[in-house]
Parts: C-alpha cells; sequence; structure tokens
C-alpha cells in the first residue's frame, strides 16, 4: 500500500490501528472458543479453559479499542490544531512500550494462566505481580498496569501539550478534558482493599465512568470530527451538539454509576440514585443520533460531496447501534426492581455484546476507513462490495448474538430466578433449558457471522484504497 502521508503523527496512528486490527481479530477468535465451550464444556478443557478464554476475549475487547482511540486521537489533532504532536518521538516509544507489555501479558495470560499467590520475590507477589492480578476486566498483573499508567499519562501530556502550541477547537478542548478524565479514572483501579463491597466500589469507578463517560465523550469528538471532514458539515452546529452531548454524558453517566451498586453492600441510596440516572443515559445517545442525522440532512444538497461511503457507513451504524445497544438494551435490566432478577444473567451479556459494538467498534471501523483514505491520499473514497459484506456480516452477527444472548438470559429470569429462588439448583435447571441450549448455539453461529464478517472487512482494509473508483 502506497502511503501518502506526510504527518509523523498520523503514521504512528496508523501504527495504533493495525495493531488494534489485529488485537481485534484476536478478539473474536477467543470468543468463538468461550462460545463453543458453553455447547461444548469439554473444548480445550484443561488447555484453554473457559475464564481464560473468557478473560482473554473481554481483554482483548478493551484493548484494541484503547489502541484505536488513541491512533484516533493521534490522527485527527494534527488537523484540529494544524501543528504536529509535540514530543512525537517519545509518542512512538511509548508505542513501542505498550505494544511489548500487551503481548508479554497476552502470553503469560495464555502459557501460564495462573500465578502462585503464596510465593514472594524481593516482597513482591508472584501470582499478582507477574501473572494476573485477579480483578475482574483489569487482570493486567502490577507491573503491566504500571506500565499501562505510564504510557496514558505519557499520551495526556503529548495531546494537552500539542493543544496549548497549537489552535484549540472545541474537539480538542473536549479531548483535553476527557483525556483527563481517561487517565485519573484507571489510576482508581489501582489501589488495594481488603473488603469486598469497598474493592467494587472504586473497580465500577474504572468499569463504567471509563465506558459510560470518557469513551463515550470520545465517540462525540470522534463524531463531530468525522462529519466536518466526511460531509463537510458546520463546525459551529457539530461543536454545538458535541458540547450538548458532554454535558448530557457527564451529567446522567456519572451518576448512572450507581446502577453497579445495588448489590455490593453500598447503602440503598443508590438504588433511588442509579435507578433514576440510568434511566436519563439513553438520552444523549438519541441526541448523538439526531446529531449525525441533522447534521448530514442540512448539508444535503449543497454541494458537499461525500468524501468517504464506507466511514460514514459505520459512523451511521455507530449513531443507531450506540443507542439501541448502550440505551435501549441497557435500559431493559437498569431499574432494581428488575435487576435483582436479570443481575448476573445473559441479559447483561446481551447488553455488553451490542453496546460495545454499537456505541464502540463501528465508529471506530470508521476511523479506520478515514485513516485508509489519508494514507492513500485519496479525495474520495468509494463503498465496495466488500465493505457491504463486511458491514453486514458484522451487523447481523453482533445483533443475532444479543437477540441469543436476550433470549438465553429471559428463560434464566424465568427458571433460575422467578420460580426456582436462584439457588444453585435452579442455576443447572435454567443451563439445561432447552430454550437456553438452543440460545447458546445461536449465538455460536452468530459469533461464526461475525467473524466472517471480520475476514472481509480485514480485506476491504486492505484493498479498498487500490479501487479505481476513488478519486485522488
Amino acid at each position: 500500500m502506497a502511503n501518502s502521508l506526510t504527518s509523523e503523527s498520523k503514521k504512528l496512528a496508523t501504527w495504533y490501528f493495525t495493531f488494534a486490527a489485529i488485537i481485534f481479530g484476536a478478539q473474536l477468535l477467543f470468543g468463538l472458543v468461550a462460545a463453543i465451550q458453553y455447547v461444548m464444556p469439554g473444548f480445550l478443557f484443561e488447555l484453554l479453559d473457559f475464564s481464560i478464554a473468557r478473560m482473554l476475549h473481554i481483554n482483548a475487547l478493551v484493548v484494541w479499542m484503547v489502541y484505536a482511540m488513541v491512533g484516533a486521537a493521534y490522527w485527527l489533532i494534527p488537523d484540529e490544531t494544524g501543528i504536529e504532536i509535540v514530543g512525537i518521538k517519545l509518542a512512538k516509544l511509548g508505542f513501542i512500550i505498550l505494544t511489548a507489555a500487551v503481548t508479554v501479558v497476552v502470553l503469560v495470560y495464555i502459557l501460564i494462566q495462573y500465578g502462585d499467590t503464596t510465593t514472594e520475590i524481593m516482597g513482591l507477589n508472584v501470582g499478582i505481580w507477574f501473572i494476573n492480578e485477579g480483578r475482574e476486566y483489569i487482570e493486567a498483573p502490577r507491573w503491566a498496569d504500571i506500565g499501562i499508567a505510564v504510557v496514558l499519562v505519557g499520551f495526556l501530556l503529548h495531546v494537552f501539550l500539542t493543544a496549548i502550541k497549537g489552535t484549540r477547537t472545541g474537539i480538542v478542548t473536549v479531548l483535553m478534558a476527557d483525556m483527563i478524565a481517561l487517565v485519573g479514572l484507571y489510576l482508581c483501579g489501582m489501589g488495594f482493599t481488603d473488603s469486598i463491597s469497598m474493592d467494587q466500589f472504586w473497580w465500577w469507578w474504572v468499569i463504567h465512568l471509563w465506558v459510560e463517560a470518557t469513551w463515550e465523550v470520545f465517540v462525540g469528538a470522534l463524531a463531530a470530527y468525522g462529519l466536518i471532514t466526511m460531509i463537510g458539515a458546520s463546525r459551529k452546529v457539530v461543536e454545538m451538539w458535541l458540547w450538548i452531548e458532554v454535558a448530557m454524558l457527564f451529567g446522567s453517566g456519572i451518576l448512572g454509576l450507581g446502577h453497579h451498586y445495588f448489590w455490593i453492600g453500598t447503602p440503598e441510596y443508590w438504588w433511588e440514585i442509579g435507578a433514576l440516572f440510568s434511566a436519563l443515559e439513553p438520552l444523549p445517545l438519541v441526541a448523538m443520533f439526531v446529531h449525525v442525522t441533522y447534521d448530514w440532512g442540512k448539508e444535503t444538497g449543497k454541494g458537499n460531496i461525500l468524501t468517504n461511503g464506507p466511514a460514514l457507513l459505520w459512523f451511521f451504524t455507530n449513531a443507531f447501534g450506540n443507542f439501541l445497544g448502550a440505551g435501549i438494551w441497557g435500559f431493559f435490566h437498569t431499574l432494581p426492581q428488575v435487576n435483582i432478577y436479570t443481575h448476573g444473567t445473559q441479559f447483561t451479556a446481551a447488553h455488553g455484546h451490542l453496546s460495545f459494538f454499537g456505541a464502540y467498534a463501528t465508529i471506530l471501523i470508521g476511523v479506520f476507513y478515514l485513516a485508509i483514505q489519508g494514507t492513500n491520499g485519496l479525495k474520495r473514497l468509494k463503498t465496495t462490495r466488500c465493505t457491504k459484506m463486511a458491514w453486514f456480516f458484522i451487523t447481523f452477527g453482533v445483533v443475532g448474538m444479543a437477540v441469543s444472548l436476550t433470549i438465553a438470559g429471559y428463560v434464566q429470569v424465568l427458571q433460575e430466578r422467578a420460580q426456582f429462588g436462584a439457588t444453585w439448583e435452579a442455576y443447572f435447571v435454567a443451563q439445561n433449558s432447552v430454550w437456553f441450549t438452543q440460545a447458546m448455539g445461536w449465538r455460536l453461529v452468530m459469533g461464526v457471522v461475525t467473524f466472517l464478517g471480520f475476514v472481509f472487512l480485514v480485506k476491504d482494509l486492505l484493498t479498498i484504497g487500490k479501487n479505481p473508483e476513488n478519486e485522488k
């Protein structure tokens, strides 16, 4: 692929995008392994157990999205500020350090898997410091935890120093504020307490506030940048919507954290707080959908040429998918009167799959296409058959998984929780239900469909830049 980039920051962004795509593929593979193990429990038993496959699946999800977001920031900042990233050599070193750390951690997860928590070396617990910290979703060993935090602080400094030196648009200002929260909230997951309730209290500051506050704001900034880039939308209008979304996201997302505090031993006032503000969380997602649709309609007929068809396709999918997955599927089970039955069932997995796809994967794939356009020096990137196949199979597959998991969760609510009272016997009755097993079988089928879409996506990303219908 010919590289037409002159910006060192954008070249660095393509490094992040490339590694993100690789980890994306790994995430889907480990997800397929876990899905197979649900219908064939003996698959890879004692070689790659379900607990390990699930951990790798979820961690790979977080890692590839963080890589793509950092890459997206490095891509848009030169356009928004008018200058190169300050300290680009250190930024490249940060990528190398982070990628080396992620690679080592993944190999340890696969090859060693479990750590010895009874042995210490120089006062450091071997299992926690070198194998697995043991905290769900943020299992990275302590040495990698510290390394990730250092790299994130470096990223924050690069963004701030560049914004201070260059032009500071509304998009850049939002990113500056968001980066502080992104880095600061990660540090909340690095403390230790021997109280499980206190540990969960702070743990959710990373898990929830990262995803439902800082990541959502980041997506809003990307949507604003993308609309200006792709359809020539008015910056004034786009940034107005962005500030509205930011206010609503922070306003609802922060106290919406309360829906994770229902059953972990925190005071009962979190029931009301969590229920109210969680109910408000879909509103900024509606605003984002209106934002994209309004700007597209407003610019239609003005002579503005759509410069990137594939990217706009994924951006529109993000606007609708964010509302559907994070908003509707989240609201299904966010009230405590409902959550008492759905908590810990496949309802949660259905929401997780559809929301991460709709809210983040879609727009980050769209940014990949923006990078393909810029890397090849194209004035206009056109949609191909492969683009449509990738979009259809990935979208259909993920929605199919969400529906399948929702059916499985419904069985658990009826049998495991309502009928048999949430006992161990009730758990196994629900697991052996015909509806549950069929739903998990369909989840596997839809997982294969999603992976097929990923194959089309990779092929398209590698070849679409050479499409002769593109305009130079």
